[in-house]
């Protein structure tokens, strides 16, 4: 019983350091960029797209095609490092315990 109740605390301790992880990744900030910079990006820890900053050299009607492009490839640039540190993050909660594949916790 007496080892019953201390994986209940564990539990516990765990779920809120996951909330306090939670809480960092929604006010975490993550850059990315592509075309040498003239497109950048901001997505929080969740992945959510916060600020999109495109150079003024871009604007031209006939270069369209190539600002959305640059726009995506700085997205997945921000996106690979929000998994990133969202993995870190979730390596320090668990203690190293892996995740299952394809689990996701946000």
């Amino acid at each position: 019983m007496k080892d019953l109740m201390g994986m209940m605390k564990q539990v516990r301790d765990m779920q809120a350091r996951m909330q306090k992880v939670q809480e960092e990744l929604e006010a975490m900030e993550v850059a990315g960029q592509s075309g040498g910079g003239l497109v950048a990006v901001t997505l929080n820890g969740k992945g959510d797209l916060k600020r999109v900053r495109i150079d003024s050299s871009l604007m031209k009607p006939d270069e369209a095609e190539i600002v959305e492009d640059l726009i995506i490839a700085a997205v997945q640039d921000a996106k690979s490092k929000v998994e990133l540190a969202v993995q870190e993050k979730m390596q320090a909660v668990t203690g190293g315990l892996p995740i299952p594949p394809g689990m996701k916790l946000f």
